[in-house]
């Protein structure tokens, strides 16, 4: 593409983008003969009401599908019949707001833990949290590490260095065992895993967990990680832009508020090479 041909493309963009916007007004206005008259078609509005018609019949099947992928343990938790119907609801509480149905589920762990018949089960809104973050991450840009970026550590003051994470690297703090909810729906030994389940559930234990993509021969899909309270930390602080030395300072002044809280740079470096978790040491200006 030349430069030249770059502000055509933006304007077909910013044309498909609004294209999409107003195809889901149309679907979900009250007045369904006036949408179809204002949605731009070559066919006329009598095709096009017919079309949203036949859509909006099937957005039940539409929406149970696009949450199916995203929010397994979900679906696990509740079973397949009640979570088709809970993502029928859904659907019509936080309607999508882009034509990508992949990108339509984010609000579902909100929408679980106020929904009134679910009340009996709080963790189930952040279990959808988690399956989010795993389907965002296993959607987010591949990533190779730069090896060669690894020597500025000991070449460069910590003040000017970032550490990269691969995209779609995220952390959740829960209040409730949700790793452990997590690999129970994944193993093959179901009974055990829900078992220990229900003991941390009784016992009121909370996780943290870290989503990554590793570089360590998984591919594309996310790996869940149980981490400690210092590593969340962390991470988050890398994860909002801090430098090194920044990011350890704010682990560094945890520590001494809370002395549960232990970080060491080097076994988490060992690990993150590891497990491929970092794209690249860079060096910052500020």
């Amino acid at each position: 593409m030349t430069a030249g041909d770059q502000p055509a493309a933006s304007a077909a963009t910013s044309a498909e983008s609004e294209r999409q916007r107003a195809l889901i007004a149309a679907l979900w206005t009250a007045d369904a003969q006036q949408a179809a008259r204002d949605l731009p078609c070559v066919d006329g509005p009598l095709p096009v009401a017919r079309g949203l018609a036949a859509y909006r019949a099937n957005a039940g099947a539409h929406a149970a599908r696009a949450l199916e992928g995203a929010c397994p343990t979900v679906q696990a938790l509740i079973g397949s019949d009640d979570f088709r119907r809970l993502a029928r609801e859904h659907w019509m509480q936080a309607l999508p707001t882009s034509g990508d149905l992949a990108e339509w589920g984010g609000a579902l762990g909100a929408g679980l833990e106020a929904h009134p018949a679910l009340l009996e089960w709080p963790y189930l809104g952040d279990c959808a949290r988690l399956d989010w973050a795993v389907h965002q991450c296993e959607r987010a840009a591949d990533a190779v590490f730069d090896a060669g970026s690894i020597s500025r550590l000991g070449d460069t003051d910590p003040r000017h260095l970032h550490l990269e994470l691969r995209p779609g690297t995220a952390v959740l703090r829960s209040r409730w065992p949700v790793v452990l909810i997590h690999d129970a729906h994944r193993q093959a030994d179901t009974e055990s895993a829900l078992a220990a389940v229900s003991e941390a559930l009784a016992q009121g234990v909370g996780e943290i967990a870290l989503v990554a993509r590793s570089g360590a021969g998984s591919g594309w899909r996310a790996q869940v990680h149980r981490i400690d309270a210092a590593t969340a930390l962390w991470t988050e602080r890398l994860l909002a832009g801090d430098s090194l030395s920044a990011a350890l300072g704010a682990v560094d002044a945890a520590a001494d508020a809370d002395r549960d809280i232990a970080f060491d740079l080097g076994t988490w470096l060992a690990t993150a090479l590891r497990e491929g978790w970092l794209t690249e040491i860079r060096v910052c200006s500020d």
